[in-house]
C-alpha cells in the first residue's frame, strides 16, 4: 500500500477528460506543495499509446500545464491497489470501473465531482464531440474537483 495519496482519473478513452483532470490535480497539488502520485486511464482501449486530444492539450496549456507527453492507457488490475483513490468522470465509467474491480481492490472508487460539495452525483461532461469551449468547461469542473480533493487530503 502506498504511503502518499495516489489518485487515478478515469474516463472512457483517456484522451479528453481524465488527462485534464490529472493535469488539474497535479497543478493543485503543486500549488499546495502536496506530495502525491497522479495518473489517468480509460475504461476502453480505444486510444492506448495515443496522446491526449489536441483540444485537451491546448486547454491544459492555457492553464499552465503541459500534457502533450501523456499517453492513453486502459485501467488495469494493479491500479486498484496502487492508487488510494480512483475517480470516474461519469456514471457509465464508474459502473465499468466497479465491474472490473478485483476483489482485493483497496482504492476508494467514486465520481470525481463527488468531491465537490453541492456537486455530488454530477458528471464531468464529455467534450469530445462538442466545440473547444466545452474543453474549458471540463477544465473548470476538473479544477474545482482537484482543489476540493487537495483540501481533503491536507486535512488527513
Amino acid at each position: 500500500m502506498t504511503t502518499k495519496p495516489a489518485v487515478l482519473f478515469v474516463c472512457l478513452g483517456n484522451i479528453c477528460r481524465s488527462p485534464l483532470a490529472e493535469a488539474a490535480f497535479r497543478k493543485a497539488a503543486d500549488e499546495a506543495d502536496l506530495n502525491v502520485e497522479a495518473d489517468s486511464a480509460g475504461t476502453a482501449a480505444y486510444h492506448v499509446g495515443a496522446p491526449p486530444d489536441p483540444r485537451s492539450i491546448a486547454t491544459a496549456a492555457k492553464n499552465g500545464v503541459d500534457i502533450a507527453h501523456c499517453q492513453g492507457r486502459q485501467i488495469e488490475h494493479a491500479d486498484f491497489t496502487r492508487f488510494t483513490h480512483i475517480f470516474a468522470m461519469d456514471h457509465s465509467n464508474l459502473k465499468n470501473i466497479r465491474t472490473v474491480a478485483p476483489s482485493d481492490a483497496t482504492a476508494k472508487i467514486t465520481l470525481l465531482l463527488d468531491a465537490v460539495p453541492g456537486r455530488e452525483g454530477a458528471e464531468i461532461a464529455d467534450p469530445y464531440y462538442d466545440g473547444e469551449e466545452n474543453f474549458a468547461y471540463t477544465w473548470e469542473d476538473a479544477w474545482m474537483a482537484a482543489q476540493a480533493i487537495i483540501r481533503k487530503l491536507q486535512t488527513k
